[in-house]
């Protein structure tokens, strides 16, 4: 680790700046960062107006069915004509100064667009079909079509299915397409392409579609270049034969590489000179190894935030039960890029939060000056560990690495009529702990060690939270020195696609780094959690496939999809 350069700045960094955007669940945020040695300089966020839709499509009022997550296209760009003009306001630098600009998104992400990038959800006659609306990356209403692709390619020994741990996930691009084929043919009769989010945002700054390889690889079955066979696609569904060809193949673009040029009209949105480099497009956790610094092997970078992706570069092949792919070239060129992860973190905390917090906390927490999580935490800080007698499966959003089953959901053992919120809080942040062990334990068990811990994202600001991770793992944690790390690592992508540095090894040594305070395990709370892990174990391996999750969540359904009865 350390932030010494690897080989001296180019003279194209000498006073020049870089633009970073990070896309993220609910909002976007640009970041102004210094060419020669990753000074962030300036940063500003925009709200998505229409933040993620789950529950009631605006354009229609028609109720969504249970698991939908959509978005809105444009807010995407006005996080572009917010952002970046605020940022070279705030920092008074000259734009003529900066030199390049990239983006990186949450994945899968998607949209179906015509041939000139234009949403199907922008054309009058599909406003008011969901199907037409971007689908974020925690939409997981196509689970079964997810498992229709999976159990096909176990059936034909596909060798790709290998390279997913075994299962390929609703998230992703396959799942999502067949599923709007088959509810929605109209929709994906009409659309010319199936574009990722961050492969659209790109599009949109340099008017050229470039596929990157990191959602091609991780979210696109995209393996030794080549996609799955028509026969694969067309045993799937006849129809889905030519999805390919037809909708998903394009030219694949490297990380790091120039995608284009600002156009004359994004230079209008942003401010910025037309004609300045425009990187390819990256997601939000694999861009952050570069702005920690973290692109040797053995070094994991958990992106910690409403869910939680763990990558890790490697020189190494193996097949990780239930990881989220292997790529080579998905997180540096030249190296394999491993991608596990949670799909429920932040979000979890979140939910208990929100919806189960007595009022006399949440007034307690106003009185004090400090929002509901940290007050939640300051009480369950003071709890000795195993105290509150609980144990939990952190599944409420589904399990994404090493079932790969977003229809399991969350569970609470060991409740009691004395069990107080903050209790159930700490149980549920140790929860979210506990997959992460497991995650680092199937890796290790694989044969591609993890070393170091190396922690981003929002929940680093949390410090009960990060020691509870290090006691859980028994490992040190290693903090990010930036707290936005996902922006500074798009920044870094677009110095390298502007020519100030030769790669982004190069680029990550000058800019990037790690903060020297660590989080390190205390050894009495780690005894005591290998204890409470072992019952963490149990649980996951039997409700991950007894089935009595999926026969609630199927009775759920219908309960809620039924017009008989109240």
């Amino acid at each position: 680790m350390g932030c010494g350069r690897l080989s001296p700045v180019s003279d194209n960094a000498a006073n020049k700046y870089v633009i970073g955007v990070d896309y993220g669940t609910l909002s976007g945020r640009a970041l102004l960062v210094r060419v020669s040695d990753g000074a962030e300089i300036a940063t500003a966020v925009h709200e998505y107006p229409h933040a993620v839709i789950e529950d009631v499509l605006p354009a229609s009022g028609a109720k969504l069915p249970p698991d939908w997550a959509l978005q809105v296209p444009s807010d995407y760009v006005d996080v572009l004509k917010v952002t970046v003009p605020a940022v070279l306001k705030e920092s008074g630098i000259n734009p003529e100064s900066v030199i390049g600009i990239t983006t990186d998104f949450t994945a899968c992400t998607i949209l179906p667009v015509k041939a000139d990038g234009t949403p199907l959800s922008e054309i009058a006659e599909f406003a008011k079909n969901p199907h037409a609306y971007v689908k974020l990356w925690k939409h997981h209403s196509a689970q079964s079509h997810a498992d229709r692709i999976t159990d096909l390619a176990h059936s034909r020994k596909e060798p790709w299915i290998s390279r997913y741990g075994g299962k390929i996930s609703s998230e992703w691009e396959f799942a999502k397409a067949l599923q709007v084929l088959e509810d929605a043919p109209e929709i994906y009769n009409a659309m010319d392409k199936w574009v990722e989010a961050a492969d659209w945002i790109i599009w949109q700054l340099c008017g050229n579609y470039v596929r990157n390889i990191c959602t091609a690889g991780y979210k696109g079955i995209y393996q030794d270049g080549k996609y799955p066979s028509k026969e694969y696609l067309a045993a799937l569904n006849p129809k889905f034969e030519n999805f390919i060809s037809e909708k998903l193949e394009h030219q694949i673009g490297q990380l790091g590489a120039v995608a284009g040029k600002l156009t004359a009209e994004a230079a209008k949105w942003t401010g910025l000179p037309e004609g300045i480099a425009v990187a390819v497009g990256n997601v939000d956790a694999h861009v952050t190894s570069a702005a920690a610094n973290a692109v040797n092997p053995g070094q994991m970078v958990a992106i910690m935030g409403t869910s939680t992706c763990h990558v890790m570069v490697s020189e190494k092949f193996a097949e990780v039960p239930g990881m989220c792919g292997v790529v080579d070239g998905g997180i540096i060129d030249g190296a394999l890029g491993y991608e596990a992860g949670q799909s429920g973190v932040g979000d979890i905390f979140g939910w208990f939060a929100n919806n189960y917090a007595p009022a006399d906390y949440t007034a307690a927490a106003e009185a004090k000056g400090v929002d509901i999580h940290n007050y939640l935490s300051d009480l369950a800080s003071l709890q000795r560990v195993g105290a509150h007698g609980l144990v939990a499966l952190d599944w409420q959003s589904g399990n994404r690495s090493t079932l790969v089953d977003h229809q399991l959901s969350g569970l609470i053992m060991g409740l009691t009529l004395s069990t107080k919120p903050e209790e159930i809080y700490r149980a549920i942040v140790e929860s979210t702990a506990y997959g992460a062990r497991k995650i680092v334990q199937t890796f290790n068990e694989s044969g591609v060690p993890v070393k170091e811990f190396i922690a981003a994202g929002g929940l680093i600001k949390n410090k009960f939270v990060m020691q509870i991770y290090a006691d859980v793992l028994n490992m040190p944690i290693t903090i990010i020195k930036s707290a936005q790390g996902p922006a500074l690592g798009s920044a870094i992508h677009a110095a390298v696609a502007a020519g100030a540095y030769k790669d982004v090894q190069s680029a990550a040594a000058a800019m990037g780094g790690v903060a020297q305070d660590r989080y390190l395990p205390i050894a009495a709370n780690a005894a005591i959690y290998d204890q409470l892990y072992k019952h963490y174990n149990e649980l996951y391996e039997s409700f991950g496939h007894n089935g009595a999750m999926h026969s609630l969540r199927a009775i759920r359904d219908r309960a809620l999809t039924s017009k008989e009865g109240k």
